[in-house]
């Protein structure tokens, strides 16, 4: 009964005093938490042939945002970066390109106190995560760092990690990865330099070493870039015992020389 007076009287009231406006614009939409239609066009979703590392679209479904090493070599269903830089984890999957409408949706989640978006975004992830959520025995984030929490009030991945969690009905521990030192913000460094800058800083919090022993780990972020972030976590995982560790990210980055995330 509440519920259906929510949706019948409550949530009409709601659109008519706070209408829905687009994640990526501000403008008016139709649905609620949605895109417009200008920026739906802008957003490029992942769907068809991906590749199962990274979740990159293969030849053709980018449309041309890929640059030219992003190609699939021999039919197989690994791109051309994975196979040359080789990720630390099993498999992976993204829900979007970094770029247009979506690069926008991103930074306003991730820098813009905008934590009303998270559960659009993770209904965003779920068609791209399916078969990996289906198998995880444990779902967890990529961690902040206490002094980045405190500036940016939450951790986004973690919220996008709960989200997640709920809709697949899955255990998450938010806190099941530490950071055992401040890394330098990534911005403008090349893949080693990433590589460098993050080896070493992720640990198994002891309390959870029980939980991953033989277990398929789920990592969740907001964007993958060079992969380095998410392989020094899927490094640790192995290291406390987890058997299997995949990767589950909002966003793609497609192309050759990373930009400002």
């Amino acid at each position: 009964m509440l519920q259906r007076l929510k949706s019948t009287v409550i949530g009409p009231l709601v659109d008519t005093l706070y209408p829905p406006r687009c994640l990526a614009c501000g403008e008016m939409t139709e649905g609620e938490r949605g895109l417009c239609a200008a920026c739906w066009r802008d957003t490029h979703f992942i769907s068809g042939e991906a590749c199962v590392k990274c979740g990159l679209p293969l030849v053709g479904e980018a449309s041309g945002l890929m640059d030219d090493a992003a190609a699939v070599i021999d039919g197989a269903d690994v791109c051309d970066p994975c196979r040359r830089h080789p990720p630390g984890w099993n498999a992976g999957a993204a829900a979007v390109l970094y770029g247009g409408a979506a690069r926008r949706v991103v930074l306003a989640f991730k820098h813009g106190d905008r934590l009303d978006m998270r559960d659009t975004l993770a209904e965003w992830m779920l068609p791209a995560g399916g078969r990996l959520l289906a198998r995880a025995d444990l779902i967890a984030p990529v961690p902040l760092h206490w002094r980045r929490l405190l500036r940016r009030r939450y951790n986004q991945s973690a919220e996008l990690a709960r989200a997640l969690a709920r809709r697949a009905e899955r255990p998450v521990a938010v806190d099941l990865l530490t950071r055992r030192r401040f890394t330098t913000p990534q911005e403008g460094m090349d893949r080693e330099a990433r590589a460098r800058n993050q080896a070493g800083a992720f640990a198994v919090a002891p309390r959870h070493r029980p939980r991953i022993e033989g277990r398929s780990i789920l990592l969740i972020d907001d964007v993958l870039t060079s992969g380095a972030t998410l392989s020094a976590c899927a490094g640790a995982l192995r290291e406390g015992g987890a058997a299997r560790v995949d990767v589950l990210v909002l966003a793609r980055v497609a192309f050759a020389e990373f930009g400002s995330i």
